[in-house]
């Protein structure tokens, strides 16, 4: 979805990580090989990754409002969910990231 250029700003750390992928592992089982396929194609649009730079931007030159910052975690929260998912549909499929 949208690259991350301030390492800082991991909403979640590895532990969380192996817990949410535990919790979503059901989830990739209903994967249907076409579905996996729409998963591993998801991307941001491009007014959203235009908001991720910004966040980004602003992230690295310290210029993120309290408000600014908890947008930002809530959508690097939720790309590392859909990363997960990523993960999950791409090994589904396996390792074939093609659409």
């Amino acid at each position: 979805m949208g690259r991350r250029t301030d390492g800082t700003l991991s909403a979640m750390g590895s532990r969380q990580n192996t817990i949410l992928d535990e919790i979503l592992e059901p989830v990739a089982r209903c994967f249907t090989p076409d579905v996996a396929r729409q998963i591993v194609a998801l991307r941001a649009d491009a007014s959203l990754q235009t908001r991720l730079d910004e966040f980004a931007r602003k992230a690295n030159e310290g210029e993120l409002t309290e408000s600014d910052r908890e947008q930002y975690e809530a959508y690097v929260e939720a790309i590392d969910l859909i990363s997960i998912l990523q993960a999950k549909a791409r090994n589904m499929l396996g390792g074939n990231t093609l659409v």
